[in-house]
């Protein structure tokens, strides 16, 4: 029987060590929004914790609003990705002090669009912005932009979100895709057997 456990954040940690998450593909026209992370700290998409009580759906929406100020009614929500998609942290990212202990993420993906027009961000809507700067980036780039260990993880859910993003197919992979995709020592999660 899968069993939840919560972290002192509130937010999910699985019984297999793995925090409940969400992640956010924004996209305009064949592009997606990337914030670079404060301080210089890489390029991602929005993502965060599912809180105790909270579906993953609520948990995208306050995201959104928290770390980037955009309110769920000006987005239309195209999909999601048809299960969870994991991935490990690196041995020195896990905070082996915190309980339960936390030794990746599982994500569900959501692709959403604007509604009208172009969006207006704000990173000032907590005490802590996860972002400082932002752009339109192609569709595949971000793969390339994230840290390593989240390589995977992005490439398996822009393939499994493309055929939403693009119905009348997608753009070809870009030439340097099998590079930064492979795996060197680091590979996505398997889903547990339960």
């Amino acid at each position: 029987m899968w069993q939840t456990l919560t972290s002192s954040m509130s937010d999910l940690i699985d019984s297999d060590g793995f925090r409940t998450n969400v992640a956010v593909v924004l996209m305009r026209a064949d592009e997606v929004f990337l914030g670079r992370r404060t301080g210089g700290r890489g390029w991602q998409f929005p993502q965060g914790g599912v809180r105790v009580g909270e579906t993953p759906e609520q948990a995208l929406y306050r995201e959104l609003d928290e770390e980037i100020g955009v309110a769920g009614s000006s987005l239309e929500l195209i999909g999601q990705t048809a299960g969870w998609l994991r991935y490990r942290l690196p041995p020195r990212y896990i905070r082996r002090n915190q309980r339960p202990v936390c030794i990746g993420q599982k994500q569900r993906w959501f692709l959403l669009r604007p509604k009208r027009g172009d969006l207006t961000f704000d990173f000032g809507r907590t005490s802590e912005p996860e972002f400082d700067q932002w752009r339109w980036a192609p569709y595949w780039e971000p793969v390339r932009e994230v840290i390593y260990f989240k390589r995977p993880v992005y490439a398996r859910a822009l393939e499994e979100l493309s055929s939403l993003a693009f119905p009348q197919g997608p753009p070809a992979l870009p030439p340097w895709w099998r590079e930064v995709t492979a795996r060197r020592g680091h590979r996505t999660a398997p889903a547990p057997a339960h």
